[in-house]
């Protein structure tokens, strides 16, 4: 009793004194070291440019904004907002860091065919620089990518993952074009030595992060192009040696590259416009295609500085007769099984445009709820106008605090705006010795010629006859200004053949180069080898003519789907295609024979072996019959009695 009476005033003063500290420094802000968590500063200088010491306040460059539609949505828009109280009138942004921002936005564009088309676009940007200084500390960029680009000194990476095709003259074209299967290409830094080495184990580690199957990525498709793939983002390096470009057209898209895909965001699915993203829609639909881009890009005009931008995106085309039941009717909760309540936290934007450049006065479809904010885009040469919902801004949501945009179609008139550029591309000839690989590229421009580079990836059991290649436009010869060609090796690299043509207006250019199949081992043929062997797509990279001037300066405020190409002349926009995958077929063996022979042998050697063996091996013992029931009863009655058995 002595012993306690003596500790209990030793734990009221340490409890006390405890109290008495956390009281002390509960009114400090408390800066969350968690990824998914804001910095969060000093609300009096939360108006302050970052960087900037002198306590001027920030100047507003927002170079593209909505405007309201006409005097009469404007008064109403501003009625509104006064009747709105003034904590609901609009969700304040998270104050900055100076560190991160993150944007997101989704683009809905509702096609001739009576299908819908999606875009998703997720921005983060992190003023950081790796190649200067290591960074230990995260907060909206994902740390797994941050380590990944820190370990492999990546420059740029852009990887895709796409299930479908892109139906190029039904749909138009797309914001960011993505070919089917998997798609990885890299800029390494100049300090990497062994380039290979680096890129085998970078595509082990993206395979892990993603789930996805970039652990087959080997030499055996991987290419090293020596025009194509220009980085996207600062510099202009000309040392393709630091450049791998690999495809695998078979890889098969799921659910289960889309949820470490959605964990990369700051908010998660949790908020925000990634809440639309259920798996069970999006894979039901006639095109999905997700993505990330990693790339270093300008802070300001004059470039004095570099951010890392991280690009998340996700493109899907829903189907007219399976999403919608027949009917061309629209609706977020249709497209994808849920509404909008709220933005991301953490976004500094958050907008949804909506498509309305060929419903002029509302005669092709009817958009609900009606939204006063308009706004338009240089987009593909084109300059497009689009409804915009500003999700920060409480009034989008209503009164029933619940976004779902619908859209009811009045009329099916109307013509789609062809695409000046188009390919195709399919094998010719018969048999299983010989081939042709056609390539056919379409310049639909009335009056301009334009080059292309055309990058072809061939697989090294297509032997290709290099001397066969023939270029034609409107039946006459078409030499290539630029022709780099790389022949394959057994079982170690692919053919890569690269050109620069030029297109004639208002032409169809056909690319031709026969082939010859070669005769695999047998422990090279895929489980299924009847079904075919996989071709990547061609790439097509081209300045196309632009319909209006499109805007130089990447680094003003705009759409996050007309600013991910750099653009560096006003009457021209960058673009790259991609044709479909080919699938060939190649001499199969007879693969039932080896089954049968297998099968015939492994019975031959387990019934005679099996015999043989157990001759050599077990012991032949005599047993006597054991007695019967008569027997063992009368033996128990005896030993019960002390007489000894009979």
């Amino acid at each position: 009793m002595a012993a306690h009476g003596r500790r209990r005033p030793l734990v009221l003063l340490c409890f006390c004194t405890l109290s008495l500290f956390i009281i002390a420094h509960s009114q400090e802000p408390i800066v969350a070291a968690d990824h998914h968590a804001p910095e969060v500063d000093n609300p009096h200088t939360a108006s302050e440019t970052p960087g900037n010491t002198g306590g001027e306040p920030a100047v507003d460059e927002k170079l593209w904004e909505a405007t309201a539609v006409g005097d009469e949505a404007l008064h109403d828009a501003t009625t509104e907002e006064q009747d709105t109280p003034a904590h609901e009138t609009k969700v304040s942004p998270p104050t900055s860091t100076g560190n991160d921002d993150f944007q997101e936005e989704l683009v809905i564009r509702p096609l001739h065919s009576g299908d819908i088309y999606a875009s998703f676009q997720f921005r983060t940007l992190w003023h950081t620089d790796f190649r200067r200084s290591k960074v230990s500390h995260y907060g909206l960029f994902p740390k797994s990518l941050g380590q990944v680009i820190s370990k492999f000194s990546v420059r740029e990476l852009h990887i895709s993952f796409t299930q479908g095709y892109w139906r190029t003259m039904q749909w138009g074209q797309p914001f960011q074009s993505s070919p089917p299967g998997a798609e990885l290409w890299v800029w390494f830094q100049d300090t990497v030595t062994d380039v290979d080495g680096t890129w085998k184990e970078l595509s082990n580690v993206l395979s892990g992060i993603f789930c996805a199957s970039l652990n087959f990525i080997d030499s055996t498709n991987t290419v090293q192009p020596s025009a194509s793939f220009k980085p996207l983002g600062v510099g202009n390096a000309t040392d393709h040696r630091f450049l791998r470009y690999a495809t695998l057209p078979r890889e098969i898209v799921c659910t289960e590259n889309l949820t470490p895909w959605k964990k990369l965001l700051p908010c998660g699915s949790k908020s925000g416009l990634a809440v639309l993203l259920k798996s069970e829609k999006l894979f039901h639909s006639t095109f999905f295609s997700q993505a990330v881009h990693i790339r270093q890009v300008c802070r300001d005009w004059e470039c004095k500085s570099t951010s890392l931008e991280l690009r998340q995106t996700v493109n899907v085309v829903f189907d007219l007769y399976t999403s919608a039941q027949g009917k061309r009717e629209w609706s977020l909760f249709k497209m994808f099984s849920r509404t909008l309540t709220e933005a991301c936290p953490l976004a500094s934007s958050s907008k949804i445009y909506v498509d309305v450049t060929d419903n002029p006065g509302g005669e092709q479809f009817e958009l609900s709820p009606a939204t006063p904010l308009v706004g338009q885009a240089a987009v593909l040469g084109d300059r497009r106008t689009f409804s915009v919902y500003d999700l920060m801004q409480q009034a989008t949501f209503g009164a029933a605090h619940s976004l779902n945009l619908l859209i009811r179609w009045k009329s099916t008139e109307g013509q789609m705006l062809r695409p000046l550029l188009h390919a195709e591309r399919y094998v010719a000839g018969y048999g299983l010795h010989t081939g042709e690989i056609h390539t056919v590229i379409y310049n639909f421009h009335p009056y301009r010629s334009f080059p292309v580079l055309l990058l072809e990836s061939v697989p090294w059991y297509l032997r290709l006859y290099i001397h066969t290649l023939k270029v034609t436009s409107k039946g006459k010869d078409n030499k290539p200004s630029y022709l780099h060609y790389q022949p394959a090796k057994d079982r170690v690299s692919p053919h890569l053949l690269e050109m620069l043509l030029q297109l004639p207006p208002n032409s169809v250019t056909k690319v031709t180069v026969e082939f010859e199949r070669a005769l695999l081992k047998w422990t090279e043929y895929t489980p299924d080898p009847n079904h075919g062997f996989y071709v990547g797509s061609s790439v097509i990279s081209s300045l196309v003519p632009s319909m209006v001037a499109m805007e130089t300066n990447n680094t003003g405020e705009r759409p996050l789907f007309s600013s991910f190409f750099p653009n560096k002349e006003e009457s021209s926009y960058f673009l790259r295609i991609y044709t479909e995958p080919l699938l060939v077929n190649l001499p199969t063996p007879d693969f039932s024979m080896p089954y049968n022979v297998i099968c015939l042998t492994c019975t031959v050697v387990a019934v005679g072996y099996g015999s043989f063996f157990n001759l050599l091996t077990c012991s032949f013992q005599m047993e006597e019959p054991s007695a019967g029931l008569a027997k063992r009863i009368a033996n128990l009655i005896r030993r019960m009695r002390g007489v000894p058995p009979l």
